[in-house]
């Protein structure tokens, strides 16, 4: 088989996968999350098989804690988040009132330097943009009751994705030696230097970066709910947890809570105890956590993430969200060893290699 062929060979299988993973995306979720927390979770069962356990003893005690913790988590979290909602809902009208009252002098003051005419144009202007921006937001709430969460994409997490990590897990050994049996033995050694940089590249984004998010998901809800911030508990975890993107997460909660703080009367006591919970929990991250737990092996810009990301959900839903940072990786890792070959080759330079003069 010429290379030309081989080449064609492999992009038509790398498309039929693609497009096969585009026909399932609506079963795959809790595959997909399955996997996920199984490779997050790889590490340690292999210290606990070192340690003298058998794989499949080792995988039933990581999934029962696993999922033993995440479950009593969100039993407790539950009513606390239902509580601070249903507060939240109920002060909206004394959030809208004290957000009027502090931006009337500002508004009287451009009025006064504006026409009836101008007046006319800014009213109609705003209703049509609060029209438009209702209409969005209905089409992407839509979007996702009809896509990642709906009810049978829940109950297929709560469910199906527990058993899938269980098996992938215990057979996270066998299966990657398999697939090394399936590498075509010419570029064995060349496939397995680019997958172990991937793993590189993974491993120290998503484990990393995941343990990142937790420790400050848990630090600004403690935090913010401390300060008396309401609905401290839902944006603290969500700034937490919205690290996964650096900085975007960080920069979206404080806005978030400053808003809210603003709205809630903005007295300097709240004001102040938002700003030293982020002031804290910057440098916690980029002094400690980051350094620590991710360092520089990651090799993944953050606007190339959040582009990731954003094609990731748009093309596969909440599945594309799941599969966008690996993904990412796998082009980084296959886009420098291209850049590589190509500064390597005839193309670069513009010196004609050995064989075509021969």
């Amino acid at each position: 088989m010429s290379s030309g062929q081989r080449l064609r060979f492999w992009l038509i299988g790398g498309v039929a996968f693609l497009v096969l993973l585009y026909m399932l995306r609506s079963v795959m979720l809790p595959f997909v999350a399955g996997m996920a927390v199984a490779y997050f979770l790889d590490p340690l069962a292999d210290r606990m098989e070192r340690a003298g356990l058998s794989r499949t003893l080792a995988t039933a005690i990581i999934c029962l804690v696993f999922f033993g913790v995440m479950g009593l988590g969100l039993t407790l979290l539950a009513p606390i988040i239902q509580q601070q909602v249903v507060t939240f809902v109920q002060k909206v009208p004394v959030y809208a009132q004290s957000l009027q009252t502090r931006a009337m002098p500002l508004l009287e003051e451009v009025y006064r330097h504006l026409s009836p005419e101008d007046l006319e144009k800014l009213r109609s202007s705003a209703g049509a943009y609060a029209g438009t921006a209702v209409g969005w937001g209905l089409g992407v709430l839509k979007g996702v009751l009809s896509g990642g969460i709906a009810v049978m994409s829940i109950l297929s997490l709560l469910f199906i994705t527990p058993v899938v990590t269980f098996y992938l897990l215990r057979d996270w050994d066998h299966m990657v030696a398999k697939v090394d049996n399936w590498l075509p033995r010419h570029h064995a050694e060349t496939i397995r230097f680019e997958l172990r940089e991937i793993d590189r590249t993974i491993a120290g984004f998503v484990r990393g970066q995941a343990t990142v998010c937790i420790v400050l998901a848990i630090f600004y809800g403690v935090g913010l709910t401390i300060t008396g911030l309401d609905l401290g508990l839902m944006i603290g975890l969500g700034t937490g947890l919205g690290a996964f993107v650096p900085y975007v997460g960080m920069l979206i909660g404080l806005i978030a809570s400053v808003g809210l703080a603003l709205a809630q009367g903005g007295e300097w006591h709240l004001l102040g105890g938002v700003g030293i919970v982020f002031l804290i929990g910057n440098v916690l991250e980029g002094n400690f956590l980051t350094p620590k737990l991710v360092g520089d092996r990651v090799g993944l810009h953050p606007v190339w993430i959040i582009f990731s990301l954003l094609a990731g959900g748009a093309l596969f839903g909440f599945v594309g969200i799941l599969l966008a940072v690996p993904a990412a990786s796998v082009i980084g890792v296959l886009t420098r060893f291209a850049l590589q070959n190509y500064m390597k080759s005839s193309l670069y330079d513009g010196v004609e290699d050995d064989y075509s003069k021969s």
